[in-house]
């Protein structure tokens, strides 16, 4: 194995661990402000979860390893400078607690790096309409109806509940829709970098064709799971408290919307936003009290994140490109 090659798996896993923390707000956030868990539980939880959704499934590790870019022309430099681009990209956000898309941090990258290496030509224009851009309009379109309808039928149905022992409910509730929002992001996040490592294996001629080995795997796992143990406190801080004050009602809602969205991206293989799913499905939760209920100059400094992520982190991934090709 290259000393190359050796790098990329390293820049690789680091970016995984930064996706975890980065990422941990999105499954556990809600619960914390609504206290259903305390922070500890609550990234414990969400730790554990993220290591158990990573071996589930490899549809969107397929989908980063063979519809973003050519992998037969991808050299490790390329993967290199894209991956460095998506960790830089994750720490800018993560520093200024603006919870932007490690997907689309990866995606961008890989993409302006192969496309400054090899022309546009070696970047697979389709498959990120189809399998990024689509998916990525969709997601919060549909995180943020799901979660105002789920809202709507549950306020409709408890109406006449007891507001204190119905919060005692949402809470104990909260746990299962946490679990399940921390198994999606296990499911669609951790696959991302086991894709871009497949790819990086291919590129150094270490295994014929991009199908994961189980090594990675695991490995891709056990990284995400602790990066998510380390927390994201910024992030939690925006997701949880700034962005929507919720109940515990709304904080279940939230997050079982997100989830399902979650969950038939990855059946699809679509490698679609953690954070843009649950952000837009707590916004269609706080609209459906009021319209003023939602922060919405917290909500514009999120949305601007989303917009720009794809093509700074292409920038940045071009740039990279041009010089370690300069390097060698």
């Amino acid at each position: 194995m290259s000393n190359m090659l050796i790098a990329v798996i390293l820049a690789a896993l680091f970016f995984e661990y930064t996706n975890g923390f980065h990422d941990a707000a999105n499954a556990i956030a809600t619960s914390i402000s609504t206290r259903a868990l305390s922070p500890g539980a609550a990234l414990f939880l969400a730790g554990t979860l993220d290591f158990v959704g990573a071996l589930l499934s490899t549809t969107v590790a397929a989908t980063l390893a063979k519809d973003i870019v050519d992998p037969a022309i991808v050299t490790l430099p390329l993967v290199l400078a894209g991956l460095i681009a998506a960790i830089a990209w994750n720490l800018v956000t993560w520093y200024f607690g603006i919870p932007s898309s490690s997907s689309h941090c990866l995606v961008g990258g890989m993409a302006g790096a192969v496309a400054a290496g090899y022309g546009v030509a070696g970047v697979k224009w389709m498959g990120i309409v189809k399998k990024v851009l689509i998916p990525t309009v969709a997601s919060p379109v549909l995180g943020f109806i799901g979660g105002g309808l789920f809202t709507v039928v549950l306020v409709w149905t408890l109406r006449r509940s007891h507001p204190g022992r119905m919060n005692r409910r949402f809470r104990f509730l909260q746990i299962f829709s946490a679990s399940a929002m921390a198994l999606s992001h296990g499911v669609n996040d951790a696959q991302k970098t086991m894709g871009i490592i497949t790819l990086a294996l291919v590129a150094g001629g270490m295994i014929p064709t991009a199908d994961v080995p189980t090594w990675v795997k695991f490995t891709c796992a056990l990284v995400m799971a602790l990066g998510t143990f380390s927390g994201g406190k910024r992030i939690i801080k925006t997701m949880g408290m700034r962005l929507v004050r919720l109940t515990p009602m709304d904080g279940f809602a939230a997050q079982a919307a997100a989830s399902a969205v979650l969950q038939s991206a990855a059946h699809f293989g679509f490698p679609v936003s953690t954070t843009h799913a649950i952000t837009a499905s707590v916004m269609g939760v706080g609209a459906t009290h009021r319209v003023k209920a939602v922060r919405w100059g917290v909500t514009r400094r999120i949305v601007t994140a989303w917009v720009l992520t794809l093509p700074a982190a292409g920038i940045l991934g071009a740039a990279l490109a041009l010089a370690l090709m300069r390097v060698q």
